[in-house]
């Protein structure tokens, strides 16, 4: 990309968490090619710092998760909010960016968008996935929305929100041919015979949820195929304390090796991967490994969900491809045998290789060059901010 202005601009941006803070900095540099004197300011993390930002809070401030935890620091988040918005609102920038963290950010672009000034939103929530009449606020509090996955773009075109679909960062980031031998040898796993990798999550919940079923569904794998290995991360210190204590049950009996994070490494060196629903979904699809996907939710909170979901599908896959490429097992579906069952299909080598080919097709779809994407769209909206503001100063 070649310079468009060597302007001084100024582009106010808050992003509460780490993903939000990868994002903001690569978008920061592709932004700094567009506009070298370009100045950024508001709330970002170590990555961003690193790139020239102005941080008024720190970031972790902001990484808050829990309805307890929000509700205990509930003070000092609005007053956070509110020193964003009376500074923009006093030193308008260019434009305002947020990214993620819908709930603190999309308040902030409605009342700056309402003093005149250019907002965009980078990372969708899934309105597509439920509390769709969340999009009506989202219409009036942005000029234009970012998003990461061609799905979510559809959905705000029906609903008439100007969007630009950028692509995934991940897709940018993992190889089109990941190696699993060369990631075998990485972790110290014997290059020969089937591994399974099993991620019950990162957070505490869903590791107690998930856990013990993913544990007997080893159990019930290995009096079948004795010779199935497998791996399992552990998002940190407590998880790793936590899945140890529920592999206790079965006596240290089972062939499985536990590894500190690494968790995409793991995936890598699979043949088959037994996981949670969420993020890592995504991240399976990409590495191109056979999948069976889980979630169990306690009672109450299942059948809410239940009734509020309005998307088809619960994993990125799926979604992507708008059909079932993976198996889900959802609350009472999720049992041993049946995730077992599920997982013995997914190793088949034919199924793999046909489900390879699948994968590398949507690893392409979203793999757009992120940052230069989303960095072209921001500018062309600043642009045509200046663009209204030169005609309504000649206007008058």
């Amino acid at each position: 990309m070649t310079p468009i202005s060597q302007r001084p601009i100024r582009i106010g941006i808050v992003a509460g968490e780490a993903s939000g803070d990868l994002l903001g900095a690569g978008l920061m540099q592709e932004l700094k090619v567009l506009y070298p004197q370009a100045t950024f300011e508001g709330i970002g993390g170590e990555r961003m710092l690193k790139e020239g930002f102005n941080t008024f809070f720190q970031m972790e401030r902001l990484s808050i998760m829990g309805l307890v935890e929000v509700l205990g620091r509930l003070p000092e988040l609005l007053a956070m909010r509110r020193r964003i918005v009376e500074h923009f609102t006093a030193n308008p920038p260019d434009l305002f960016l947020g990214i993620d963290s819908p709930d603190f950010t999309i308040g902030i672009e409605l009342k700056l968008r309402r003093a005149g000034i250019k907002t965009a939103h980078y990372v969708s929530p899934s309105v597509w996935a439920w509390r769709q009449n969340r999009v009506f606020k989202i219409a009036k509090a942005v000029d234009l929305m970012l998003t990461l996955l061609p799905f979510e773009a559809r959905f705000y075109r029906e609903h008439n929100v100007p969007v630009k679909f950028v692509g995934h960062p991940l897709a940018e980031i993992i190889p089109l041919h990941p190696d699993k031998v060369a990631m075998r040898h990485e972790l110290g796993i014997d290059a020969s015979g089937d591994v399974v990798a099993v991620l019950p999550g990162s957070r505490g919940g869903e590791v107690s949820r998930l856990g013990p079923t993913f544990i007997e569904t080893i159990a019930w794998l290995h009096q079948r195929r004795p010779d199935i290995r497998f791996l399992i991360p552990a998002a940190n210190q407590a998880r790793r304390v936590q899945i140890e204590r529920q592999l206790q049950s079965h006596g240290g009996r089972l062939p499985v090796t536990l590894i500190d994070q690494h968790s995409r490494e793991c995936m890598m060196a699979a043949d088959a991967i037994l996981l949670a629903s969420g993020t890592a979904t995504l991240e399976a699809m990409l590495v191109k490994r056979p999948m069976v996907v889980a979630y169990k939710l306690a009672t109450l909170s299942y059948w809410i969900m239940r009734r509020l979901l309005k998307a088809k599908y619960i994993s990125l896959p799926n979604l992507l491809a708008d059909r079932v490429l993976v198996p889900e097992l959802i609350q009472h579906d999720a049992t041993p045998s049946k995730l077992g069952g599920a997982l013995l299909k997914e190793l088949d080598v034919e199924r793999r290789r046909s489900l390879e080919g699948e994968f590398e097709g949507l690893h392409k779809l979203i793999r757009q060059n992120a940052s230069v994407v989303a960095a072209q769209a921001i500018a062309e909206l600043i642009e045509k901010g200046r663009v209204e503001v030169q005609g309504a100063k000649e206007g008058q």
